[in-house]
């Protein structure tokens, strides 16, 4: 069982909001509009933990560890959240979200496969950490550089405990679980194939609802993500880059496997794939 382990591990680290956030430095002349409207569209986003773990329970009723650990994730993923509408409410009361707003991400998820919707949200820490990080170069405010970069701190973390259990599955359903990552992988590492950026918060999780079925479709401002990372915190080509060198390296430690490219990976997940289909044919051969 991880969740004892990992709870003593994230607890060690656990940063405070009044003694770890460097308040008394705020800089009023240091924030623009613009980036404080993109603090808002933060705070939004990150509220949406709420219903992705009432999704991840929900399809892990079979795995009370991993369940368990979701004490954890929520916690710290509301508490990013919470953060963000601290500082605008100490320094820009007037964008603090409403209610209302932060609500309006609260909507079912379609039941997914719980193996594919793991590593989708591992991937999507990954992502998350360098968009941070990037974001704190680009903000000028010196407190809110301090928020994003500390937050980045805990995505990177999450990231981690999310392998821990990607191990455990390794070792309880094998090939299963290699094919269900593989095929995740391939996708996230493949981003800049795509027009849209791929975060979970990116994608469409409720055929019903659509097209407002992404947290992103439901945010005051729908499309500021892409204005965000193309045009605001410029994450780049070589921010980019970086991603798929951790999701890459990241499989190669969990396959025991070196990928140097997407390639690399998908051969794998076609050979995972052959694997599985021949175990299945064993029987009927007989």
């Amino acid at each position: 069982m991880l969740y004892p382990e990992l709870f003593r591990s994230l607890e060690s680290v656990r940063w405070s909001m009044d003694k770890d956030i460097p308040w008394d430095q705020f800089d009023a002349s240091k924030l623009s509009e613009e980036q404080a409207q993109t603090i808002k569209m933060n705070a939004i986003t990150e509220w949406s933990a709420l219903p992705a773990t009432e999704m991840f329970l929900r399809d892990n009723k079979h795995d009370s560890d991993f369940s368990a650990f979701m004490s954890i994730w929520f916690f710290e993923e509301q508490k990013h959240s919470l953060v963000l509408m601290e500082y605008l409410r100490r320094f820009r009361p007037d964008l603090v979200p409403t209610e209302e707003e932060l609500h309006a991400v609260r909507f079912e998820f379609d039941p997914a496969p719980p193996l594919e919707t793991l590593m989708l949200h591992f991937c999507g820490e990954i992502r998350l950490n360098h968009w941070y990080r990037c974001a704190s170069e680009w903000h000028t405010e010196p407190v809110i550089k301090h928020i994003y970069k500390i937050i980045s701190q805990d995505e990177a973390r999450h990231g981690g405990a999310y392998l821990r259990y990607m191990k455990k599955a390794l070792q309880d359903v094998g090939d299963s679980a290699r094919a269900a990552f593989s095929k995740i992988g391939v996708l996230m590492a493949s981003a800049r194939r795509t027009q849209k950026p791929l975060h979970p918060t990116n994608l469409h999780v409720n055929k019903d609802l659509y097209p407002k079925d992404t947290i992103q479709s439901r945010l005051p401002d729908p499309d500021w993500l892409e204005r965000w990372l193309d045009g605001q915190i410029d994450f780049n080509a070589d921010w980019e880059k970086k991603v798929i060198e951790r999701i890459l390296h990241n499989m190669g430690l969990l396959f025991e496997r070196t990928f140097a490219t997407v390639q690399d990976l998908n051969r794998y997940r076609k050979e995972v794939i052959s694997n599985l289909t021949a175990e299945s044919a064993e029987p009927n051969a007989a």
